[in-house]
């Protein structure tokens, strides 16, 4: 379609979704629905749809209601955050874009595109924004280009488009944290104003929102309608939700940049980073959507998930070769099938004060190199896989002391250490060149597997060298370029986001990473959260999940293998403990669990995420239930002492109403051993078969447990209701 002045709305259909969009009176695109798929529409339907989704406008478009451009502009009467900061030199500074064109490709890859072009000619600047239902979940994402065709600079200060969300839309979910802490929920009614959530550290952070959803009073993950915005980037960002006087709500996304990060000379152009939008009714099925889109994609793993046997909590930086060659074949024993050596293999690395960006291996620790710990590691049957840091380097450290002039540096000598350590500079051709090929060798001579790409530092002071302009965007593009050409250089390589913890959780580092890292802290009672919270974006299958030492490294709380090991079964399992040091008893039943995960890994890590809505916040219900409803796997926790005992009846979601199940407690790693007085239901000792619709309304008693215990309950389909 090419008419400027259609009247006629556009509808993108795709996913389970529809959004229809304004596209007439030459204006930028305005969302008139998001959400529900509301079927096929002719013509006259959609044009009467927009009469119908037009409010009346009175003497001033300032006061009154009206649909907002995704990308809002001041001069059309918008007084909320800015769709466009840009100046010349105090000039050009109130863009009106206008004289839109359109041109709708209902085939394209991936779902419909809504493909928009307007000019400001008296600015001398171009708008180009795209707009796409992804027919993987029904995803929305846009984003906008902005370009310069006049002959002065013009500075991009910032650009957030917006999708609306309607007024059933009373409150506002968003995520917080900290080290060890990370996705931590909380919630607020959402007031008129503006409820802002910035990361400004070079990455999106520990504290990171990573998703900002509006939805129905009350929603759950199960009930209520919702609306969530995401940005596919790994650094400076904001997230805001927005509720005008005039009665518009709309969640906005852009990139925060620094002074003069984007400058624009006549022809070039600034593209921004993809806003995401999700809905659904419950969180469950809000987060579906971004599962079946990763999980769409041909970079998205497709082999099982290796079981991970991860050096770190288990020798920290006490290499040797007869310690580590041993542990690898404990861990090839108990099913491991990928080892990972993590932090302490290069050279002068005995802590983490010194030698961060010298990968170079060790020849007082490896002699012989790296090479008789990967044939062993081979010899027992698994992949072998190297921890880096590659953004990072210590001052104590050859590097720094041969290249100072690659670390950043805003003007104040290298800032703050934080962990020891300062950002290295890979806008320096030179630096990024020396990163690529140390790691490229070591990668390509080793025939490494898996890199475990770590990042712990924020970059507070990130100005490139010699006249410290800010170079925080260029970094974040660099590490993503940095990313591809080692994976493109060494085929199958796969990669895991580690910041810290969950520090750079995106769909902008997903597009290079094949799992995530959501939390240094290992420690049971916490991952239940914080892998619940995380997984809004991530599926199973790309969240790193470890089981640890019956004492937490981080916490220092002790729970038994059972509840750790059921806790980390959720996700791409992996075993992060001193396997030397542990019982035969004990690493007979770790054994137990990995197989128990490799048997249902194929569910999950492809089946559905529910989680059920329990009125008791100290109890949690969680699964993955099969595409089919065939199978399914819950586990029932307590997490803290409930309010009224006993907890009552728990019910199974996700469940096929029209199929009869077997439901049976399963005991992966050894027998129940009940608490002295406890009695056990009666389903949970015998079993019971049950049609999904009584599963689901009905129900079976919830086990009686101690905090931070658990029972994994095992649902499987005998056969179609009568």
């Amino acid at each position: 379609m090419n008419d400027t002045t259609n009247d006629v709305p556009v509808h993108l259909r795709a996913g389970g979704t529809s959004l229809v969009v304004a596209v007439d009176g030459g204006r930028l695109p305005r969302v008139l629905h998001w959400g529900a798929d509301l079927g096929p529409l002719g013509d006259d339907t959609l044009a009467d749809l927009r009469l119908a989704a037009l409010p009346a406008i009175g003497d001033s478009a300032v006061t009154y209601p009206q649909p907002v451009p995704v990308l809002p502009q001041l001069a059309e009467g918008w007084l909320g955050r800015p769709g466009l900061v840009g100046d010349s030199d105090g000039r050009r500074w109130a863009a009106k874009f206008r004289d839109a064109t359109y041109h709708l490709d209902g085939e394209a890859d991936g779902g419909p595109v809504l493909r928009g072009t307007a000019h400001d000619p008296e600015y001398g600047l171009t708008a180009d924004v795209e707009i796409q239902v992804l027919a993987a979940g029904g995803l929305v994402r846009q984003r906008a280009r902005i370009t310069n065709d006049a002959g002065t600079p013009y500075r991009v200060g910032g650009l957030e488009m917006a999708l609306p969300v309607p007024s059933d839309a009373s409150e506002v979910l968003d995520l917080t944290g900290r080290w060890a802490l990370e996705r931590v929920p909380q919630r607020r009614p959402f007031h008129v104003g503006e409820w802002v959530r910035a990361s400004r550290g070079g990455k999106p952070g520990l504290e990171h929102t990573m998703l900002l959803v509006a939805g129905e009073e009350g929603f759950g993950f199960r009930h209520g309608t919702v609306w969530a915005t995401h940005l596919a980037w790994s650094g400076n960002q904001v997230l805001a939700a927005e509720r005008t006087p005039a009665g518009t709500r709309h969640l906005a996304a852009g990139e925060a940049l620094l002074a003069d990060e984007v400058v624009l000379g006549r022809g070039e152009s600034y593209l921004s980073p993809w806003q995401y939008g999700s809905w659904g009714v419950g969180l469950d099925d809000l987060a579906s959507r971004f599962h079946r889109y990763l999980r769409s994609r041909p970079e998205h793993p497709r082999s099982p998930r290796p079981v991970v046997l991860n050096t770190w909590e288990a020798v920290y930086f006490r290499h040797d070769l007869a310690t580590l060659a041993a542990l690898a074949e404990r861990g090839a024993e108990i099913g491991a099938e990928r080892f990972v050596l993590d932090d302490g293999w290069f050279l002068g690395r005995r802590d983490d004060t010194t030698s961060l960006g010298d990968w170079t291996v060790d020849p007082a620790v490896w002699p012989d190199g790296l090479e008789p710990l990967v044939a062993r590691v081979r010899e027992a049957g698994m992949e072998f896989g190297l921890w880096f840091e590659p953004e990072m380097v210590n001052l104590d450290s050859e590097l720094a002391r041969e290249h100072p002039e690659w670390i950043f540096d805003a003007g104040h000598g290298p800032g703050l250490p934080s962990r020891h350590q300062h950002v290295l500079d890979l806008g320096h051709p030179g630096a990024y060149a020396h990163v690529l090929e140390r790691m490229s060798a070591l990668i390509g001579s080793l025939g490494i597997a898996y890199v475990k790409w770590d990042h712990n530092r924020y970059l507070l002071d990130a100005g490139h060298g010699p006249d410290g302009r800010p170079g925080v965007r260029d970094q974040v593009r660099q590490a993503y370029r940095l990313m591809a050409e080692l994976k493109a250089a060494h085929p199958g390589l796969e990669i895991e986001s580690c910041a810290s913890g969950g520090g750079r959780v995106d769909l902008g580092v997903l597009e290079y990473a094949d799992r995530v890292w959501p939390s240094d802290c290992n420690d049971p009672h916490e991952r239940l959260e914080i892998q619940r919270w995380t997984g809004l974006l991530v599926p199973p299958e790309m969240q790193g999940t470890h089981i640890a030492a019956e004492e937490t490294h981080t916490t220092h709380r002790t729970h038994p293998l059972d509840y750790r090991a059921e806790k980390a079964l959720w996700g791409h399992l992996g075993v992060e403990v001193d396997l030397l040091g542990m019982d035969d008893e004990t690493r007979a039943a770790l054994a137990r669990w990995i197989a128990f995960h490799k048997e249902h890994r194929a569910l999950l890590h492809s089946g559905e995420v529910v989680h059920a809505d329990l009125a008791d916040a100290a109890l949690r219900l969680q699964g993955v239930v099969a595409g089919d409803r065939s199978e399914a796997l819950y586990a029932f926790s307590v997490v803290e002492r409930p309010s009224t005992w006993p907890p009552g009846r728990v019910r199974f979601p996700g469940l096929d109403d029209e199929r009869t199940y077997t439901v049976e407690a399963v005991h992966p790693g050894s027998p129940p051993t009940p608490a002295p007085g406890a009695v056990l239901p009666p389903w949970q000792r015998d079993g019971v078969t049950l049609p999904g619709r009584v599963l689901r309304l009905v129900g079976v008693e919830a086990p009686s447990l101690d905090v931070d215990r658990s029972v994994l309950i095992r649902v499987v389909s005998r056969t179609a209701t009568p």
